[in-house]
């Protein structure tokens, strides 16, 4: 799917695109920046930014070089710095009427399933109010072992959770090239990449490497994620105005082709999971509401086995036991005891809180043939 058709667009800035070489602000470049997310909502796009800058921000702030920071003094300039940017981009934004919000991660959010489905959950809920999520590494909280490190591979992975149809990550030069552009003239553009580890045969990633705020190596480890879970992945030069206008006016830029349809990547995703944690037994009308596409409700629900957690894996069986779909669970195997057989409607007066009403939703299912 082409950007300009794209229905949900992660778009990945570096702090080098916030920030330029002398500490100032690049506030024109953030303004134009703000008008192409302004253009791409008028095509009706859902749009999510994952911006580094934070560390950055707070440095400037404080005066104090980033590069000779340690650990708990970084968290210090992170939780500084995320006012700062969620302040800069609230000052942009606000003047094209857009309303942002900002979501921290950290490694685990993303990886383990049951935070992911969460994450989820909350920018499906943000999209409904009209508003776009910055994303942001939670620094202030993530030690060396539960951080990504790079915001490359974190705006992959929240592409894969929000089932995107393409990420733009920008750099500072117009895509890959087959070698160095600053150190050899002769390096040519990759246009299209539908084969990684075919296409790059022969390419000197490790060469590469020495440009870009994030390195080259890292964006190709993004695309990997990306051509496994539907998304395309674009690599486009970020230090120009209206960088997205850019693209979509056919400016030079690297495309990293899917190699799976979003929902047959989706459906990968669920019934390559681990061994289900347990199964429901529904009754005959439930069973021919999934068959329509339904998600599974509480009302056709006619027991529980084994125990599990909300967001674990588990198995869906019809009422000879045989098992139809897998999917995961909204609730926990304790929490559907209490509402299996009731009306949706009744779910909040049971559990005594507010809860959704399906207990499998049905982008989080797959029916077993």
């Amino acid at each position: 799917m082409s950007l300009k058709n794209s229905k949900i667009t992660v778009i990945k800035i570096g702090s080098s695109l916030l920030i330029d070489h002398k500490k100032r602000v690049r506030k024109k470049w953030l303004t134009s920046f703000a008008e192409d997310v302004k253009n791409l909502r008028k095509l009706n796009q859902k749009i999510v930014i994952v911006s580094s800058g934070a560390i950055a921000m707070g440095c400037k702030k404080m005066n104090i070089l980033k590069k000779n920071l340690k650990l708990d003094k970084s968290q210090a300039m992170a939780s500084i710095g995320q006012i700062e940017l969620m302040n800069l981009f609230s000052e942009i934004f606000s003047k094209f009427k857009i309303n942002i919000s900002q979501i921290l991660l950290t490694l685990e959010d993303t990886e383990q399933r049951r935070r992911s489905i969460n994450a989820r959950r909350t920018f499906e809920n943000l999209f409904n109010l009209n508003y776009i999520p910055v994303v942001n590494e939670n620094d202030t909280i993530a030690t060396s072992e539960i951080k990504y490190g790079d915001n490359d591979r974190l705006a992959s992975r929240v592409a894969q959770i929000i089932n995107a149809d393409n990420l733009v990550l920008f750099s500072d030069v117009d895509g890959l090239y087959t070698d160095n552009p600053k150190k050899n003239n002769k390096a040519k553009l990759i246009k299209e990449i539908k084969d990684i580890e075919q296409d790059l045969t022969g390419v000197n990633i490790k060469g590469i490497n020495e440009y870009g705020s994030g390195g080259m190596k890292t964006k190709i480890e993004a695309a990997k994620i990306c051509q496994l879970s539907g998304s395309n992945m674009i690599i486009a030069n970020g230090l120009k105005n209206n960088p997205i206008q850019n693209i979509l006016n056919g400016d030079n830029y690297t495309l990293f082709v899917s190699k799976l349809s979003k929902l047959d990547a989706r459906k990968k995703w669920i019934l390559s999971s681990i061994s289900p944690k347990g199964s429901v037994i529904i009754d005959e009308g439930a069973n021919k509401a999934l068959g329509n596409g339904k998600s599974l409700l509480a009302a056709g629900i006619k027991k529980v086995v084994g125990k599990f957690n909300k967001g674990d894996h588990i198995k869906v069986l019809n009422k000879r036991e045989r098992e139809i779909a897998r999917g995961l669970a909204s609730f926990s195997s304790d929490e559907i005891k209490k509402i299996l057989g009731k009306h949706s409607n009744e779910i909040e007066k049971i559990l005594g809180y507010v809860s959704k009403s399906e207990v499998i939703h049905k982008d989080d299912m797959v029916e077993i043939i």
